[in-house]
């Protein structure tokens, strides 16, 4: 069973307290869909000033929606196309402080005002990648960053 906890501390120690709790929900389950979902609920839950969480699964040359939390959104991006697309397509995390500056945006949800892309790699693949919004700009910063790629990273173990 999950129980809701609350963050407390460094922003350091509160993307731990994520981390342990993705390895706990995600530990002895192999199906990915369940895993994704787990996720995309768990950190929509952690996060703030967000209105998007999900993900987009790589097939046949492009990111096609995945699991996720808010509203229906784009389902399909082709690679080296958008924040999505671009950041699958570079093997990069991209952390955008203003979408309407970022050329060929491509606008799901009108709310959106900042984005933080992260790549699923499993073994040395781009095999996704992990999508959050923000109805704010620059919601996301370096230990964002960091507290999300590690995420992200123990996630490809699990999918």
């Amino acid at each position: 069973m999950f129980n809701v906890e609350t963050y407390k501390g460094s922003k350091e120690k509160q993307y731990n307290m994520l981390h342990k709790q993705l390895r706990a929900l995600l530990e002895g389950e192999p199906n990915q869909i369940a895993n994704l979902s787990n996720a995309s609920a768990l950190l929509n839950q952690f996060l703030d000033t967000t209105n998007w969480v999900g993900f987009y699964l790589i097939e046949n040359g492009e990111l096609v929606l995945g699991p996720f939390q808010g509203l229906p959104a784009c389902v399909r991006i082709p690679l080296g196309k958008g924040v999505c697309g671009t950041a699958a397509g570079e093997n990069k995390t991209l952390r955008v402080e203003d979408v309407h500056a970022f050329p060929g945006h491509i606008a799901c949800d009108a709310a959106s005002q900042s984005e933080i892309v992260v790549p699923l790699v499993k073994n040395g693949e781009v095999i996704g990648v992990l999508d959050i919004d923000s109805p704010i700009k620059n919601r996301f910063d370096e230990e964002d960053q960091k507290g999300l790629e590690t995420f992200a990273e123990i996630l490809s173990e699990y999918i």
